[in-house]
């Protein structure tokens, strides 16, 4: 398929490191709470097959935990054993025999918020001594909810492990060809929970003042740099905010940026939210692109925009407008996995899809895939 030159700045190639991407169109990774044991069953295959082949630049896999009870609930991925390993590859085999969009993962440890029950279950924390449940970690012993009991604060061979879990993770994600990296510093998981001071109340090292309560998660991120070696580019997933007053904010977040960026990290995916119930949320149309534009300005290296990012206008404007490099779908994406075709139909620009796909487009729609030759006898 030859590329036709298009006018789209959303459908201009761009980099995260030494990986070029076709567009500017980011899955994100959505967490699909259907793994067994951590490892990858056939409805990963079908969900991901989908995405696979929707024109997008990039797909990330959902939050992937890097030890057992770094997941969210029982049902979550993990890449923490040879069989969750085994069992990815299988899944990425096959994405391979139909799509070459690059596949990235987001290695993840949930902390506090670790040993829930999946979202049609009703979400709420397991008891550790409950069927499927466990004693959560975190910063500080400080429960999620007030109603919930506390998570054990984390002492320093906790600190150690999980360093070392996210470095294996990341030396199995290389294994396994994926294409790029994303560490997890967001929604109120364990990293977010170290930046934030609504969850962090440590009086050692690893809490208190903002040099303090970033190290633990930068010294995450530099172990997985070291694990990686320059192989894949590897990137970092963060809350701009908290939502609320005496926490995580926007100033605070340029300075990690900053130094996430001097260690190396590729990209910058900016999100918000997620560490208090109490957070109050002004949710509209790419309502944290402030956030990452923001961000942007202070840094050089690529900044992605995720959130209720729906119509493909709105998306170019981001781009166009200088606010992100990149924008990331996620429920977009369930609702519609062609939207990447459907933004390219409104703004003149090019998809791959596979050649089964070149004649279904109905008469009179745009060419978006191309030169694709569409012969039939």
């Amino acid at each position: 398929m030859s590329s036709t030159t298009t006018t789209s700045h959303l459908f201009s190639p761009v980099r995260l490191g030494g990986l070029e991407l076709p567009n500017r169109i980011m899955i994100s990774p959505m967490c699909q709470y259907s793994a067994v044991d951590g490892s990858a069953t056939d409805w990963h295959m079908a969900h991901l097959g989908a995405l696979a082949i929707s024109g997008a630049g990039i797909l990330f896999v959902e939050a992937t935990a890097v030890e057992a009870e770094g997941r969210i609930t029982p049902g979550c991925l993990g890449l923490y054993s040879d069989a969750n390993e085994n069992a990815l590859a299988r899944v990425l085999k096959e994405l391979r025999l139909t799509s070459d969009i690059p596949v990235a993962i987001q290695l993840a440890h949930a902390g506090r918020k670790g040993s829930s029950a999946v979202p049609w279950e009703g979400g709420l924390l397991i008891p550790a001594n409950a069927p499927g449940g466990w004693l959560p970690i975190a910063p500080s012993a400080i429960p999620q909810r007030p109603e919930e009991p506390p998570p054990r604060e984390m002492n320093a061979a906790d600190l150690k492990r999980v360093v070392d879990a996210f470095r294996h993770a990341a030396r199995r994600a290389v294994r396994l060809g994926f294409e790029a990296i994303e560490l997890h510093l967001a929604h109120g998981y364990l990293l977010h929970e170290f930046l934030s001071p609504l969850a962090n109340q440590r009086r050692d090292d690893y809490g208190g003042p903002l040099d303090n309560r970033m190290r633990y998660p930068l010294e995450v991120f530099a172990a997985v740099m070291h694990e990686v070696a320059g192989r894949i580019p590897v990137g970092a997933r963060l809350s701009a905010t908290d939502w609320l007053e005496g926490g995580w904010d926007l100033e605070q977040s340029v300075a990690l940026c900053k130094r996430l960026e001097a260690l190396g990290c590729a990209f910058l995916d900016v999100s918000s939210g997620g560490v208090s119930w109490q957070q109050k949320i002004a949710i509209g149309p790419a309502y944290q692109a402030p956030f990452a534009e923001s961000i942007k300005r202070e840094v050089k290296i690529p900044v992605i925009s995720v959130g209720l990012i729906t119509e493909p206008k709105l998306a170019e404007d981001i781009i166009a407008s200088g606010k992100a490099d990149i924008v990331a779908l996620a429920r977009g994406m369930l609702n519609n996995p062609r939207w990447p075709w459907r933004a390219a139909v409104e703004l003149g620009g090019v998809v791959k899809a596979p050649p089964q796909y070149w004649r279904c487009l109905p008469s009179g729609t745009p060419r978006i895939f191309g030169d694709a030759p569409v012969g039939q006898r």
